[in-house]
Protein backbone atom coordinates (compact mmCIF):
# COMPACT_ATOMS: atom_id res chain seq x y z
CA UNK A 1 0.00 0.00 0.00
CA UNK A 2 1.34 3.11 -0.69
CA UNK A 3 2.20 5.71 1.57
CA UNK A 4 0.59 8.80 1.04
CA UNK A 5 2.78 11.56 2.97
CA UNK A 6 1.58 14.37 0.45
CA UNK A 7 -1.82 13.74 1.15
CA UNK A 8 -1.14 14.19 5.17
CA UNK A 9 0.88 17.29 4.60
CA UNK A 10 -1.85 18.49 1.66
CA UNK A 11 -4.81 17.99 4.55
CA UNK A 12 -3.08 20.30 7.02
CA UNK A 13 -2.28 22.86 4.00
CA UNK A 14 -5.97 23.02 2.78
CA UNK A 15 -7.94 22.49 5.69
CA UNK A 16 -8.90 26.53 6.05
CA UNK A 17 -8.35 29.72 3.66
CA UNK A 18 -10.34 32.12 5.43
CA UNK A 19 -10.58 35.45 3.82
CA UNK A 20 -13.17 37.17 4.98
CA UNK A 21 -13.47 36.44 8.82
CA UNK A 22 -16.45 38.81 9.50
CA UNK A 23 -18.39 37.53 6.16
CA UNK A 24 -18.34 34.09 8.00
CA UNK A 25 -21.16 35.41 11.16
CA UNK A 26 -23.38 36.64 8.09
CA UNK A 27 -22.90 33.49 6.02
CA UNK A 28 -23.23 31.03 8.86
CA UNK A 29 -26.92 30.21 8.55
CA UNK A 30 -26.33 28.67 5.08
CA UNK A 31 -24.11 26.08 6.39
CA UNK A 32 -25.06 23.01 7.18
CA UNK A 33 -23.43 20.20 9.13
CA UNK A 34 -24.21 16.53 9.67
CA UNK A 35 -22.36 13.64 12.29
CA UNK A 36 -21.85 11.34 9.77
CA UNK A 37 -19.88 9.09 12.72
CA UNK A 38 -23.52 9.40 14.24
CA UNK A 39 -25.24 8.50 10.33
CA UNK A 40 -22.75 5.52 10.42
CA UNK A 41 -24.12 4.12 13.90
CA UNK A 42 -27.35 3.77 12.41
CA UNK A 43 -28.43 -0.19 12.05
CA UNK A 44 -28.53 -0.13 8.46
CA UNK A 45 -24.72 1.05 8.39
CA UNK A 46 -23.95 -0.80 10.86
CA UNK A 47 -25.80 -4.35 9.58
CA UNK A 48 -24.36 -3.84 5.92
CA UNK A 49 -20.60 -3.35 7.54
CA UNK A 50 -20.95 -6.74 9.36
CA UNK A 51 -22.37 -7.88 5.94
CA UNK A 52 -18.93 -6.66 4.41
CA UNK A 53 -16.62 -7.90 7.01
CA UNK A 54 -17.78 -11.53 6.90
CA UNK A 55 -17.83 -11.62 2.80
CA UNK A 56 -14.49 -10.07 3.09
CA UNK A 57 -13.28 -12.70 5.58
CA UNK A 58 -13.88 -15.18 3.14
CA UNK A 59 -12.13 -13.48 0.55
CA UNK A 60 -8.85 -13.19 2.23
CA UNK A 61 -8.81 -17.04 2.88
CA UNK A 62 -9.50 -17.48 -1.11
CA UNK A 63 -6.71 -14.73 -1.97
CA UNK A 64 -4.59 -15.92 0.44
CA UNK A 65 -5.02 -19.48 -1.32
CA UNK A 66 -4.68 -18.06 -4.74
CA UNK A 67 -2.06 -15.74 -4.16
CA UNK A 68 0.14 -19.09 -2.66
CA UNK A 69 -0.33 -20.70 -6.00
CA UNK A 70 0.96 -17.85 -8.16
CA UNK A 71 4.36 -18.67 -10.02
CA UNK A 72 4.97 -14.86 -11.45
CA UNK A 73 4.40 -11.41 -10.68
CA UNK A 74 2.00 -10.78 -13.45
CA UNK A 75 -0.48 -13.36 -11.43
CA UNK A 76 -0.02 -11.87 -8.50
CA UNK A 77 -1.07 -8.60 -10.06
CA UNK A 78 -3.69 -10.21 -11.71
CA UNK A 79 -5.30 -11.67 -8.85
CA UNK A 80 -4.83 -8.18 -6.73
CA UNK A 81 -6.70 -6.80 -9.20
CA UNK A 82 -9.36 -9.49 -9.26
CA UNK A 83 -10.22 -9.53 -5.62
CA UNK A 84 -9.88 -6.10 -5.38
CA UNK A 85 -13.01 -5.71 -7.84
CA UNK A 86 -15.22 -8.80 -6.14
CA UNK A 87 -14.48 -6.39 -2.96
CA UNK A 88 -15.73 -3.18 -4.58
CA UNK A 89 -18.83 -5.28 -6.26
CA UNK A 90 -20.17 -6.70 -2.95
CA UNK A 91 -19.19 -3.64 -1.62
CA UNK A 92 -21.64 -1.75 -3.82
CA UNK A 93 -24.28 -4.03 -3.78
CA UNK A 94 -24.67 -4.29 -0.21
CA UNK A 95 -23.81 -0.25 0.83
CA UNK A 96 -24.37 1.55 -2.36
CA UNK A 97 -28.61 1.29 -1.71
CA UNK A 98 -28.68 2.57 1.55
CA UNK A 99 -25.64 5.34 0.52
CA UNK A 100 -27.71 6.29 -1.86
CA UNK A 101 -30.65 7.05 0.77
CA UNK A 102 -28.18 8.97 3.17
CA UNK A 103 -27.38 11.04 0.11
CA UNK A 104 -30.78 11.93 -1.24
CA UNK A 105 -31.70 12.12 2.49
CA UNK A 106 -28.96 14.86 3.21
CA UNK A 107 -29.82 16.88 -0.13
CA UNK A 108 -33.74 16.71 0.58
CA UNK A 109 -33.13 17.92 4.02
CA UNK A 110 -30.46 20.67 2.55
CA UNK A 111 -32.78 21.82 0.37
CA UNK A 112 -35.80 22.25 2.65
CA UNK A 113 -33.19 24.60 5.13
CA UNK A 114 -31.91 26.36 2.49
CA UNK A 115 -27.89 25.53 3.01
CA UNK A 116 -25.96 26.03 -0.14
CA UNK A 117 -23.46 23.53 1.61
CA UNK A 118 -23.15 20.88 4.24
CA UNK A 119 -19.81 19.89 5.93
CA UNK A 120 -18.69 17.00 8.66
CA UNK A 121 -19.50 18.24 12.20
CA UNK A 122 -16.29 16.81 12.71
CA UNK A 123 -14.38 20.15 11.58
CA UNK A 124 -16.94 22.73 12.83
CA UNK A 125 -16.54 24.32 16.51
CA UNK A 126 -18.73 26.94 16.41
CA UNK A 127 -22.06 28.04 13.87
CA UNK A 128 -23.98 26.05 11.14
CA UNK A 129 -27.33 24.29 11.35
CA UNK A 130 -26.78 20.89 12.52
CA UNK A 131 -29.24 18.89 10.09
CA UNK A 132 -28.10 15.20 11.66
CA UNK A 133 -30.94 14.45 12.87
CA UNK A 134 -33.82 15.79 10.66
CA UNK A 135 -31.37 13.42 8.12
CA UNK A 136 -31.87 10.18 10.06
CA UNK A 137 -35.31 10.68 10.54
CA UNK A 138 -36.20 10.92 6.89
CA UNK A 139 -33.39 8.53 6.79
CA UNK A 140 -35.27 5.96 8.70
CA UNK A 141 -38.66 6.78 7.62
CA UNK A 142 -40.67 4.58 5.31
CA UNK A 143 -41.12 7.29 2.92
CA UNK A 144 -39.15 7.00 -1.02
CA UNK A 145 -37.04 10.04 -0.92
CA UNK A 146 -36.70 11.95 -4.25
CA UNK A 147 -33.79 14.45 -5.10
CA UNK A 148 -34.46 18.04 -4.47
CA UNK A 149 -35.59 19.77 -7.78
CA UNK A 150 -33.57 22.20 -7.53
CA UNK A 151 -29.69 22.93 -7.38
CA UNK A 152 -27.85 24.24 -4.00
CA UNK A 153 -26.88 28.08 -4.39
CA UNK A 154 -23.84 28.95 -5.00
CA UNK A 155 -22.04 28.81 -2.22
CA UNK A 156 -18.81 30.97 -0.32
CA UNK A 157 -17.54 27.57 0.69
CA UNK A 158 -14.88 25.62 -1.87
CA UNK A 159 -13.46 22.30 -1.41
CA UNK A 160 -10.91 21.26 -2.78
CA UNK A 161 -10.53 17.22 -4.02
CA UNK A 162 -7.06 15.87 -2.40
CA UNK A 163 -7.24 12.48 -4.04
CA UNK A 164 -7.35 15.00 -7.58
CA UNK A 165 -4.13 16.83 -6.79
CA UNK A 166 -2.27 13.12 -5.66
CA UNK A 167 -2.37 12.22 -9.35
CA UNK A 168 -0.68 15.35 -10.07
CA UNK A 169 3.23 13.90 -11.71
CA UNK A 170 5.08 15.66 -9.39
CA UNK A 171 3.13 14.50 -6.27
CA UNK A 172 3.43 11.01 -7.13
CA UNK A 173 7.01 11.54 -7.64
CA UNK A 174 7.14 12.79 -4.06
CA UNK A 175 5.27 10.08 -2.91
CA UNK A 176 7.28 7.19 -4.80
CA UNK A 177 10.73 9.09 -3.36
CA UNK A 178 9.06 9.14 0.11
CA UNK A 179 8.27 5.58 0.33
CA UNK A 180 11.62 4.72 -1.23
CA UNK A 181 13.32 6.54 1.37
CA UNK A 182 11.25 5.40 4.59
CA UNK A 183 12.14 1.50 3.55
CA UNK A 184 15.82 2.29 2.87
CA UNK A 185 16.12 3.91 6.68
CA UNK A 186 14.12 1.13 8.14
CA UNK A 187 16.98 -1.25 6.79
CA UNK A 188 19.10 0.97 8.12
CA UNK A 189 17.71 1.19 11.58
CA UNK A 190 16.14 -2.10 12.16
CA UNK A 191 19.29 -3.54 13.11
CA UNK A 192 19.90 -1.11 15.56
CA UNK A 193 16.85 -1.60 16.96
CA UNK A 194 17.05 -4.82 17.40
CA UNK A 195 20.19 -4.83 19.02
CA UNK A 196 19.07 -2.27 21.82
CA UNK A 197 16.49 -5.26 23.00
CA UNK A 198 15.88 -5.25 26.60
CA UNK A 199 17.13 -1.64 27.04
CA UNK A 200 13.86 0.73 26.23
CA UNK A 201 15.53 4.15 26.91
CA UNK A 202 18.11 3.26 23.87
CA UNK A 203 15.55 1.84 21.81
CA UNK A 204 13.54 4.87 22.20
CA UNK A 205 16.98 6.81 21.42
CA UNK A 206 16.98 4.63 18.32
CA UNK A 207 13.62 5.16 17.22
CA UNK A 208 13.42 8.97 17.77
CA UNK A 209 16.77 9.08 15.75
CA UNK A 210 14.98 7.23 12.90
CA UNK A 211 11.76 9.54 13.36
CA UNK A 212 13.75 12.58 13.03
CA UNK A 213 15.67 11.54 9.99
CA UNK A 214 12.20 10.58 7.92
CA UNK A 215 10.64 13.98 9.23
CA UNK A 216 13.49 15.57 8.00
CA UNK A 217 13.09 14.43 4.50
CA UNK A 218 9.80 14.86 4.76
CA UNK A 219 10.13 18.02 5.01
CA UNK A 220 12.71 18.73 2.48
CA UNK A 221 10.76 16.67 0.30
CA UNK A 222 7.23 18.13 0.22
CA UNK A 223 7.27 21.12 1.93
CA UNK A 224 7.60 23.08 -1.61
CA UNK A 225 4.92 20.91 -2.45
CA UNK A 226 2.82 22.05 0.31
CA UNK A 227 3.49 25.91 0.06
CA UNK A 228 2.73 25.38 -3.43
CA UNK A 229 -0.27 24.11 -2.42
CA UNK A 230 -1.23 26.66 -0.66
CA UNK A 231 -0.64 29.69 -2.24
CA UNK A 232 -2.44 28.19 -5.42
CA UNK A 233 -5.50 27.27 -3.87
CA UNK A 234 -5.24 31.01 -2.04
CA UNK A 235 -5.28 32.37 -4.96
CA UNK A 236 -8.22 30.22 -6.50
CA UNK A 237 -10.30 31.43 -3.77
CA UNK A 238 -9.23 35.02 -3.88
CA UNK A 239 -10.78 35.34 -7.21
CA UNK A 240 -13.89 33.22 -6.45
CA UNK A 241 -14.62 35.62 -3.27
CA UNK A 242 -14.54 31.81 -0.72
CA UNK A 243 -14.19 32.78 3.00
CA UNK A 244 -13.33 28.91 3.29
CA UNK A 245 -11.74 26.10 1.48
CA UNK A 246 -11.92 22.62 2.78
CA UNK A 247 -11.23 19.11 1.69
CA UNK A 248 -13.53 17.24 -0.84
CA UNK A 249 -13.95 14.48 2.05
CA UNK A 250 -15.56 16.99 4.27
CA UNK A 251 -18.29 18.19 2.36
CA UNK A 252 -21.40 16.35 1.87
CA UNK A 253 -23.73 18.87 -0.08
CA UNK A 254 -23.31 21.72 -1.89
CA UNK A 255 -20.12 23.47 -1.98
CA UNK A 256 -17.94 25.33 -4.52
CA UNK A 257 -15.39 22.76 -6.32
CA UNK A 258 -12.26 24.58 -7.08
CA UNK A 259 -10.12 21.32 -7.75
CA UNK A 260 -9.70 21.96 -11.38
CA UNK A 261 -8.68 25.21 -10.82
CA UNK A 262 -6.15 24.35 -8.37
CA UNK A 263 -5.07 21.70 -10.58
CA UNK A 264 -4.33 24.01 -13.14
CA UNK A 265 -2.45 26.29 -10.75
CA UNK A 266 -0.01 23.69 -10.09
CA UNK A 267 0.57 22.05 -12.82
CA UNK A 268 2.11 25.41 -14.31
Amino acid sequence: MRIRYVSTLFAAALIAFSFAPSAIAADVVDVGLLDQAELASLPAFVGANKQLAVFKSQLDGDFANQMKGAKTDADKQRIQIDFQQRLQDKQREIVGPIFTRAQLAIAQVSAAHNLSVVVDKRIVIYGGTDITKDVEALFLSSQAINPPTASPAPSTIGFVDQNVLDSLPKVKAANDQMSQYVATEKQIYAPQINAAKGDQAKQQQVYAAYQKTVNDKETELLKPLVDATKSATADVAKKKNLILVVDRADVLYGGTDITTDVQSELSK
